[in-house]
C-alpha cells in the first residue's frame, strides 16, 4: 500500500521528514469477548487496551510477504496473538502476486485465514471473487476508534468494511551513505537537477552514485510515482490511477523523460542496467552501507523500512547512514506512502479476533519498537518507535487524516499495478533497460491497463 498526500499536508510530512533527517544527523476501544488482557511489549511494558476471546486450540493461517527481518518482527505481532487467545499461528511468506496463490489454495480448499494484501486493487478483487469476509463488530469497532475515515474507507468496498491497514510506510525517500557523500564534497540535493548534479558530483569521486533493486519490479513504480506526482501533480496522478487517462498521455511522457535522465546514464546506476535488473532490493540497500567509504553505491531510493535493511550492515543511522526527502521535480517535493491491509478469508472466531487485534494499538506497539514499520493507527503512543526520523515520518501520516491518496499501482488491477514479470512491473524494468523507448514503453503500458481494467474483476 502507498498513500499521496495532498498539496497541503504534502508541505507539512515533507518538513516533518526533513526534520526526521536532522534529527538523525544529530542522534545516532473495541467490543468483544473477555478474556486475555494482560500486558504488551513495544516501546515499554503497556497495559492493553483491546480484550480478546480465549482460543484455546483455534488454528489460524497468515500469509503475507514479508521475509528476513520484516518476517521476524511481524510473527512477534503473532506472537503476542497467540500468548493472549492461546490460539495458535502459522506464517507463510508468498510471493508478491497475492491473489494468484490464495486462489489456488481456495480451490485446493484451504484457503489462508489472513491476508496481508499489498494492493487495495487486490482487496476490491478478493472482495468481488467472493473470497473475503466482512469485519466483524469488533474489529470494527477497534477501526472507528483508531483509524481516520480515510484510512477505515481504504479497508472498505461499496461502503461495508473488510480490511485493517496494519503497516504503512513513507516511500519518498533517500538513503545516503555519509562517507561517500563527505568524501565527495556533496550535500543534501532539494530537487531533481540537484540530484542528478550530486550523482555525477559522487561518481567523479569514484563511487558509483545510485543503487536501484530493479529487479523488483515495485522499486521502479515507485520511482515513476515520485516523479510523477511532484511534476504532474496530484490531479493528474489521479487520473492515471483511475485510467481515466492514457498511458500515452504527454504528462506521462513528460515523467518517463525526466526518469530516463538517470536511468539512461548507466555509470550513475551500481551494476548499470543490467546489474540493477539483478539485483533485489535488500541487497540494493546492504550495497550501499557495505564496504566503508567505497561502496557500490552512495545512495539508494526507498522508504523508511530502508532501516532494517541497514541494520543488517555495520552501518549506523544517523552517522554512517542519513536520509533525506525525495527532491522536487515540480513545484512541490512528493510524498508516496505505502503499506499492507490484513483481510479474513474465513469466518473463523480467531479469523475475526486477529483482525481486531491488529486493529489495535496493542499490535502495532510490537512491531513499532523494533524499527522498519510506520503505523496509520492514530492511537499508537508516537513513543513506541525506536527513533526520531520514525517518529516524524509516522507523525506526518497521520497529520495527514483524511487528506491523502493511495498509490498509483497498488490502486490497478493487481495483472497491470502488482505482478512480478507482467503490467508496468515488467515495462518499467525494460524501461530500465532501454530508456530510450519512451513511446514504445507508454504504448505498451496503455495497452496492458486498459486490458487489465477491463478484465478487473
Amino acid at each position: 500500500m502507498r498513500t499521496t498526500l495532498r498539496t497541503s499536508t504534502r508541505k507539512a510530512a515533507v518538513a516533518m521528514v526533513a526534520a526526521g533527517a536532522l534529527a538523525l544527523a544529530g542522534c545516532g476501544g473495541g467490543g468483544g469477548s473477555t478474556g486475555g488482557a494482560g500486558p504488551t511489549k513495544g516501546g515499554g511494558e503497556t497495559a492493553a487496551t483491546v480484550r480478546l476471546p480465549k482460543l484455546n486450540g483455534q488454528k489460524l493461517q497468515v500469509v503475507a510477504v514479508w521475509t528476513g527481518p520484516e518476517q521476524q518482527a511481524f510473527t512477534k505481532v503473532l506472537d503476542e496473538f497467540e500468548k493472549r487467545t492461546g490460539a495458535e499461528v502459522s506464517y507463510v511468506p508468498t510471493q508478491d502476486a497475492m491473489l494468484n496463490y490464495i486462489g489456488t489454495k481456495i480451490a485446493g480448499g484451504s484457503p489462508p485465514d489472513v491476508a496481508m494484501l499489498q494492493q487495495v486493487g487486490a482487496l476490491h478483487q478478493a472482495v468481488e471473487r467472493g473470497w473475503a469476509e466482512p469485519l466483524g463488530a469488533p474489529a470494527k469497532a477497534q477501526l472507528a476508534k483508531n483509524y481516520s475515515q480515510g484510512w477505515q474507507n481504504l479497508g472498505a468496498v461499496d461502503g461495508t468494511p473488510y480490511g485493517v491497514y496494519f503497516k504503512a510506510a513513507n516511500k519518498s525517500l533517500i538513503w545516503y551513505n555519509t562517507a561517500v557523500f563527505d568524501n565527495a564534497g556533496a550535500s543534501e540535493p532539494k530537487t531533481w537537477k540537484e540530484l542528478l548534479s550530486t550523482a555525477e558530483t559522487i561518481s567523479a569521486s569514484g563511487v558509483t552514485p545510485v543503487s536501484i533493486g530493479g529487479a523488483d519490479g515495485w522499486t521502479l513504480t515507485d520511482w515513476f510515482e515520485n516523479v510523477y506526482l511532484s511534476q504532474a501533480g496530484p490531479e493528474k496522478y489521479d487520473q492515471l490511477a483511475k485510467h481515466e487517462i492514457k498511458w500515452t498521455d504527454p504528462s506521462v511522457k513528460q515523467a518517463l523523460t525526466t526518469l530516463a535522465e538517470l536511468f539512461g546514464k548507466p555509470n550513475l546506476i551500481a551494476g548499470g542496467a543490467d546489474g540493477a535488473l539483478q539485483t533485489e532490493f535488500p541487497a540494493s540497500v546492504t550495497q550501499t552501507f557495505t564496504g566503508g567509504d567505497q561502496p557500490k553505491a552512495g545512495m539508494v531510493f526507498e522508504g523508511d523500512f530502508v532501516s532494517i535493511n541497514i541494520s543488517q550492515t555495520e552501518a549506523k543511522i544517523g552517522t554512517d547512514a542519513k536520509v533525506f526527502p525525495f527532491p522536487a521535480v515540480g513545484s512541490q517535493a512528493p510524498v508516496v506512502t505505502g503499506g499492507d491491509v490484513a483481510v479474513g478469508l474465513t469466518d473463523k472466531p480467531a479469523t475475526q479476533a486477529l483482525l481486531t487485534f491488529l486493529a489495535s494499538p496493542d499490535a502495532a506497539r510490537v512491531w513499532a519498537g523494533q524499527g522498519g514499520f510506520v503505523s496509520p493507527n492514530k492511537s499508537l503512543d508516537p513513543a513506541a518507535y525506536p527513533n526520531d526520523v520514525q517518529r516524524d515520518i509516522a507523525k506526518a501520516l497521520i497529520a495527514a487524516g483524511d487528506d491523502f491518496r493511495f498509490d498509483m499501482s497498488d490502486q490497478m488491477p493487481q495483472s497491470f499495478g502488482g505482478t512480478p514479470g507482467r503490467g508496468e512491473w515488467k515495462a518499467l524494468q525494460d524501461f530500465l533497460k532501454n530508456p530510450k523507448d519512451i513511446a514504445g514503453i507508454q504504448a505498451r503500458l496503455e495497452a496492458e491497463a486498459a486490458k487489465a481494467f477491463k478484465n478487473r474483476g
